[in-house]
């Protein structure tokens, strides 16, 4: 597993954190996580994310892979936790999250795949309308679970942007 910030000779189009995840000995995917919402950044909103940590011990981990999904709802995970969501500028999160991939001995992801140069995950965050996006789509949310080898620990991450329920 690999982490890193973005590259882009524009500045201002840096908005990811990317890691890369090997799914079996040859097959690699990367995961692009947001670091801020450029579409309320240029619509003159907020643009740090909010993050919510739902921390939890695991007795094993989960299989490798890649699985299809047939929901995911923070709003459905919401209703049984008590998530506190804390806003995070650009350099907060991509710090956050390289140190959280540089502790983790695996990754789980969810969110859409795309292909684009490369085959990826994005959209690993809320799908809800938010200040910039109208398109409200309910149960298709993603997020990032770390795992760590300290005390079996791991941590569910759930992003939301400006406006977002």
């Amino acid at each position: 597993m690999f982490a890193e910030v973005e590259y882009s000779p524009d500045p201002h189009r840096i908005d990811h954190v990317h890691i890369t995840l090997s799914i079996d000995h040859a097959a690699k995917l990367r995961a692009a996580l947001n670091t801020i919402s450029r579409r309320n950044r240029d619509a003159d909103f907020e643009s740090r994310i909010r993050v919510g940590v739902l921390r939890a011990i695991y007795e094993q981990l989960p299989e490798p892979g890649i699985y299809e999904c047939d929901a995911f709802d923070y709003a459905e995970i919401e209703s049984r936790e008590n998530i506190f969501y804390e806003y995070h500028d650009q350099q907060e999160m991509e710090s956050m999250l390289i140190e959280k991939a540089g502790r983790a001995i695996m990754v789980e992801v969810w969110g859409d795949i795309y292909a684009h140069r490369q085959v990826g995950i994005h959209q690993i965050h809320s799908r809800r309308t938010s200040c910039a996006v109208a398109e409200d789509i309910v149960g298709r949310d993603g997020a990032v679970n770390f795992y760590y080898a300290e005390e079996k620990t791991s941590e569910l991450l759930l992003f939301k942007f400006c406006g977002q329920p």
